[in-house]
């Protein structure tokens, strides 16, 4: 598969805080990588720099070979960010928020027409598109939030804790919704400390704290070399070591 994502020796501090300290990875096409780490190792702080966002100090992030620093506005146009404390706009629709959204990506009527469509499909929600955000419950806005991130189908999407603060079925919605469209070629640059869900979704996933990346494989590859039963095992073997 083709390399879509180069990340190389990425440094980012706040201060005197290194936040990233020379920190590599890939992400290829049409695949999910995962970033799990404990609080503060640096997460958020790459998915920023990669949705362009935040600068890094020092390293390179190229997307289709165009660079983060030189080439921002054209990197925007082909990625989607969801942070983890994403809003709507409480006093919109769901479905003018899905019309505003698209209008800030569609290039003409009918491409706007086309990301609504998918939108609406993607959110599941019915006749409750038609009511104020304002009114839905944390479960349903999420699911709106990730409708606008997927609707445009981004080259990469880049979600920071999809699934936080849902209950079980509404996390199963929203694994099963991303999957779904990496089927259809979106990458996916995901960070969650849901071990279950990575486990779920991921293709490779990239361990990192303290600002560095400690191991990187996929999820049986780390539970067999740390003869590990789960994710959550093996994180805590290589975080704690």
């Amino acid at each position: 598969m083709e390399t879509i994502l180069k990340v190389k020796n990425l440094w980012k501090s706040y201060g005197k805080i290194n936040a990233l300290k020379g920190i590599d990875f890939e992400v290829r096409e049409g695949e999910i990588f995962a970033l799990i780490g404990p609080n503060g190792a640096g997460k958020t702080t790459t998915l920023r720099i990669v949705a362009t966002l935040l600068s890094p100090d020092k390293g390179t992030v190229e997307l289709m070979g165009y660079n983060v620093r030189k080439d921002s506005d054209k990197i925007r146009e082909m990625i989607s960010y969801l942070p983890e404390e994403a809003g709507a706009y409480k006093n919109l629709t769901g479905i003018d928020y899905l019309k505003f959204m698209a209008n800030f990506y569609a290039r003409d009527d009918k491409e706007a027409e086309e990301f609504i469509k998918r939108g609406e499909e993607i959110a599941d929600l019915g006749e409750r598109l038609k009511d104020k955000v304002g009114t839905y419950s944390k479960g349903m806005v999420r699911k709106l939030l990730l409708a606008r991130a997927l609707m445009i189908k981004p080259t990469l999407a880049i979600l920071d804790e999809p699934t936080s603060g849902l209950d079980v079925i509404n996390s199963l919605e929203v694994r099963e919704i991303i999957k779904s469209f990496v089927k259809e070629g979106v990458s996916v640059l995901l960070s969650s400390h849901n071990m279950l869900e990575i486990e779920f979704l991921s293709d490779r996933v990239s361990i990192i704290d303290n600002g560095r990346i400690l191991e990187t494989g996929t999820p049986q590859e780390l539970k067999s070399k740390y003869s590990s039963r789960n994710l959550e095992e093996v994180f805590r073997r290589i975080v704690a070591q």
